[in-house]
């Protein structure tokens, strides 16, 4: 036989021997434990190395089978060795959160804690504590939490910041659902002479409430007019209740559920000063706010 012939019969037999070694070198990355020996990158190197050396020596003149055979014994040793290698523990997970080393954003997580694509625990209120720290979980977006994922509550009244209408209670204070320890008194929500139109600073201070009722959906609140003792007691009376409505048409043009809200108007009744001075009437003329019972 020609050494022709014979180098085509081996190279063909080495591709065909070295794919099948490298396959099983490629199964060996998912199943590295039980290896079988013909598996191994050393197996596959010393059939590449026959193989390689045989194809040297048949592809080579008369003069330099030697050589020949050398350099294809070395290269398909290499071969062999290279397409059967097993590479599995070049993917290192120190944190064994199934995000390699080489992407994890955030190494050493603990063990068993979801993460996201980066490695890193979700956070899935989005508060900056992560799900299995958070004692609080879906915390609105922007509100201000501690270092358990709970949101600040600055008075300890049991009232979160967010939703508190009276903020900086006195501590042991009892306070109702808006965070109040009895009715609130919407200070300066004026309105113009002898009309329910709110003033502009009036409605800048509702706004503030506004967004505090909007985040508290489960209260239900009351609205209460009053006017001081000037004029007549049913057009008084008429005067804040359309007042108290003002007050609530505002509130639910902000955001506010106006299912959680009843107004009602009272009128000069229960003035809180007295009528006998501007002063007095001024304090008088007011809209409360309270919980609904």
């Amino acid at each position: 036989m020609k050494k022709s012939t014979t180098g085509l019969l081996l190279g063909s037999a080495m591709m065909v021997g070295l794919s099948g070694c490298a396959t099983s070198g490629s199964q060996s990355m998912s199943h590295s434990d039980d290896q079988a020996w013909y598996k191994s990158p050393f197996v596959c190197g010393l059939a590449g190395g026959l193989i390689g050396g045989g194809i040297g020596y048949a592809s080579s003149s008369d003069s330099d089978e030697d050589t020949g055979a050398a350099l294809g014994g070395v290269g398909g040793a290499t071969a062999g060795a290279l397409l059967c290698a097993d590479y599995s523990d070049k993917v290192v997970d120190s944190d064994g959160d199934g995000v390699p080393d080489d992407r994890d954003q955030c190494p050493n997580t603990p063990a068993g804690v979801a993460v996201d694509a980066q490695g890193c625990p979700l956070d899935s209120d989005g508060d900056g504590v992560p799900d299995y720290k958070d004692e609080c979980p879906g915390t609105p977006a922007g509100v201000d939490v501690n270092a358990q994922g709970c949101p600040l509550d600055s008075d300890g009244d049991g009232v979160p910041d967010y939703q508190d209408q009276c903020p900086n209670t006195p501590a042991g204070e009892e306070v109702n659902a808006l965070g109040c320890p009895a009715d609130l008194v919407l200070h300066d929500v004026n309105f113009e002479f002898d009309s329910a139109t709110l003033t502009s600073d009036a409605e800048a201070i509702l706004d503030g409430i506004a967004d505090k009722l909007a985040a508290n959906e489960s209260v239900n609140v009351r609205l209460e007019g009053y006017t001081d003792s000037v004029g007549s007691a049913s057009y008084n009376k008429d005067l804040s209740q359309r007042r108290a409505d003002s007050v609530k048409d505002y509130l639910v043009s902000q955001g506010v559920d106006g299912d959680n809200i009843t107004t009602m108007g009272y009128g000069e009744q229960d003035p809180i000063a007295t009528n006998e001075t501007a002063e007095g009437r001024a304090e008088n003329r007011r809209v409360e706010m309270g919980e609904q019972e």
